[in-house]
């Protein structure tokens, strides 16, 4: 043990605050069509002291060097993305517009009650899914057009049309199969089974961490059971508004969005979340799931 007169000799120096490296700004903030690629870079606030005229305070050759070389890298990148953009753009703008489609259900609109009345799939497939299949082909032919004219304001401002749009068409079209009537329900089986059994214990585990998370959804979204590209796990998520489940494949979703039950359920969601369950096409997510391993 140090005494106390050899403790205070032993206390490491503090690092001097004028010593900062280069960082990068927050690149959300760097908008590489209005600013200079320097700008990119800046150095980590000074020390307060504004007199420091320190030797750490001055900017060394190495520095120099490098900050130089930064901004000329940066410029240099700059203007091969910015060349590849406009070529990518013009070419998107001269090929076909493949329009969305709405699907045809696999089923009629009253093949899914008790559990979902046919009153809201005609409303939730002919009236919502038909909005988003609107909205996506209305936004790529809009964003064909801003392409063409490098204007890239409304080309910022399409992209989030396009994926709200596109994520209710996708979402929906994987919906619409992931469900079946009551009379053709039954169980998972084979391989499915096998790995929900391995990684949630049981298919009631499974239903129970599933539901509580779909009901748990504030406002609107989707709950998911997805597979997992890298380890081959299954897993369940949770995504807001119409966003597709982006870190996996999707092989079940339940959508709780009110139009997607108001009209029978009101506000109590957990009662439509249970009646999900009993009109599940495990067969449908039986196929995505080995398609996908």
């Amino acid at each position: 043990p140090f005494r106390d007169d050899e403790s205070k000799q032993a206390k490491p120096a503090s690092r001097s605050k004028a010593t900062r490296p280069l960082r990068a700004r927050d690149p959300s903030a760097f908008d590489p069509l209005s600013q200079e690629p320097a700008a990119f870079l800046e150095e980590e606030a000074s020390s307060s002291d504004p007199e420091d005229n320190s030797p750490q305070r001055q900017p060394t050759m190495a520095s120099s060097s490098l900050l130089t070389a930064g901004r000329s890298a940066c410029k240099g990148l700059l203007q091969q993305t910015q060349k590849s953009f406009l070529s990518s753009s013009a070419a998107a703008a001269s090929a076909p517009l493949v329009a969305a489609k709405l699907p045809d259900l696999p089923y009629d609109y009253a093949a899914l009650e008790p559990a979902i009345s046919g009153e809201i799939m005609e409303l939730h497939h002919s009236k919502h899914h038909q909005a988003y299949v609107n909205g996506i082909n209305a936004a790529s032919e809009q964003m064909l057009d801003a392409q063409a004219k490098g204007d890239f304001a409304a080309m910022s401002k399409l992209t989030k049309a396009i994926n709200f749009n596109a994520g209710g068409h996708l979402n929906h079209s994987i919906f619409w199969t992931n469900l079946c009537p009551k009379r053709d329900y039954r169980p998972p089986e084979g391989k499915l089974l096998a790995k929900i059994n391995e990684n949630f214990g049981s298919l009631d585990n499974l239903q129970k961490q599933l539901s509580a998370m779909t009901v748990g959804v504030q406002g609107s979204g989707w709950g998911w059971l997805g597979l997992d590209r890298d380890t081959k796990q299954l897993f369940v998520q949770t995504m807001p508004n119409q966003d597709p489940l982006s870190c996996g494949v999707p092989l079940l979703g339940i959508d709780i969005w009110e139009h997607a039950y108001y009209l029978q359920y009101k506000n109590v969601r957990p009662d439509y979340v249970k009646a999900i369950w009993e009109i599940v096409n495990w067969k449908n997510i039986e196929e995505r799931y080995e398609a996908a391993l």
